[in-house]
């Protein structure tokens, strides 16, 4: 786990962009795992801005969501599909039929969630996951007590997610109670993973799976186990890391072959 604290989320993006940049030139067909809430949103408006400006292209690429909620009807505006397509896809040339969301509308669930799973492998896996991370440390909507070993599935929200979600609903009492999301099990077999987390709000969630031990009531913390994982922090979100000296230590005086 490479950790790298930054000034701002702006750093952040053009970071994180740079990655996705580098796959996609030597790779134009990747797989790119792409997240939903305010955390990824500066790397999207990064990448659009290459898209428009340097051509950067997605057009032989894939892109799979995280999750996506249980009961909202295709085309409603808070679904992931409909928020991935605003903020990211629509605004780089990306082909619509290569951009894939588990179906939370399905009538037969299970059998969509081994879609998803069969779909993803099908194409080789994820080359690069982009993650964010709930106050309870919940990467995807795998909740606490999620199992390391779980697939794409259904899952429940707990009443802290659901309140931290309302904001994007006109009350608490719209916000779905279930989602389907990728299992922690599948997100650790992306290639490479990428979690940025900024804000004082997020900085015990961040010492929690940065420092504190692998358990499943802090589901991050699995990503202690992946070869290549990389979590982008600003100052704030940082606050809280006893080995922050260390990380800014390392990171400034790391190779310039080894890239992010």
């Amino acid at each position: 786990m490479e950790v790298v604290i930054l000034q701002g989320s702006k750093q952040i993006g053009q970071l994180a962009a740079d990655a996705v940049e580098a796959l996609l030139r030597r790779k134009p067909d990747a797989v790119l795992g792409l997240a939903t809430g305010s955390s990824p949103l500066p790397v999207y408006d990064e990448l659009a801005a290459r898209h428009e400006r340097d051509g950067l292209d997605f057009s032989a690429a894939h892109a799979f969501a995280l999750d996506e909620y249980v009961g909202l009807e295709h085309g409603h505006p808070e679904s992931y599909r409909e928020v991935i397509r605003r903020e990211f896809t629509d605004r780089v040339n990306i082909l619509p039929e290569n951009v894939h969301t588990p179906d939370g509308a399905a009538e037969d669930l299970p059998a969509a969630c081994r879609a998803y799973e069969d779909q993803m492998r099908s194409l080789g896996g994820v080359d690069l996951q982009l993650l964010g991370v709930g106050t309870d440390g919940h990467i995807g909507f795998n909740e606490p007590g999620s199992s390391f070993a779980s697939r794409t599935r259904i899952k429940s929200l707990i009443e802290q997610t659901r309140r931290d979600n309302a904001r994007f609903f006109p009350s608490l009492a719209e916000v779905p109670h279930h989602v389907v999301t990728q299992g922690l099990g599948t997100i650790l077999e992306a290639r490479h993973v990428v979690l940025i987390a900024t804000g004082a709000q997020k900085a015990p969630t961040v010492r929690d799976f940065v420092e504190g031990p692998v358990s499943a009531i802090c589901a991050a913390s699995i990503l202690q186990f992946h070869p290549h994982a990389t979590i982008l922090l600003d100052e704030a979100a940082a606050s809280s890391l006893k080995l922050a000296d260390f990380y800014r230590h390392t990171y400034d005086n790391k190779p310039a072959w080894q890239g992010l």
